[in-house]
């Protein structure tokens, strides 16, 4: 797998863009180092890849265990210590359900998602970070 960053701006504003895919992403920094607002921050991006690897597996669990589902939206929250480098201590994934789903199916489809089959939690937790997870149904 590779990325790659191009500079946007004499700032820090960089595009970014994938082998495996033609989507492009905006990513900036903070405007303590010079960044405008045109995309998102680094540490963003880790808790959307969280986020997304989690719920991509939930979401395949609970299709292949026939749960209807309507809709699914997740929420995840990061708190970072105060020293440099901030890095996450701590990292909560809030998933909200709609639709037809039993709930012993969902947390243990949950579960599975999250600390079995999501590579991007085990890198994380590896790292020393604390990841909780809830979810919400209706």
């Amino acid at each position: 797998m590779k990325v790659t960053l191009n500079r946007q701006n004499k700032a820090v504003h960089f595009e970014a863009a994938s082998e495996l895919s033609n989507v492009k992403v905006n990513i900036d920094g903070s405007e303590a180092i010079g960044g405008e607002g045109k995309g998102v921050r680094p540490m963003e991006l880790v808790l959307m890849a969280l986020g997304s690897c989690s719920v991509f597996d939930l979401s395949s669990i609970l299709t292949k265990q026939r749960q209807e589902i309507e809709d699914i939206q997740v929420e995840v929250e990061g708190k970072r210590r105060e020293e440099i480098p901030n890095i996450f201590t701590d990292i909560h994934i809030s998933f909200y359900l709609k639709g037809n789903i039993d709930e012993i199916k969902a947390q243990k489809a949950a579960e599975l998602a999250v600390k079995k089959y999501c590579s991007v939690h085990d890198m994380l937790a590896a790292g020393g970070i604390h990841i909780t997870y809830s979810l919400k149904i209706n």
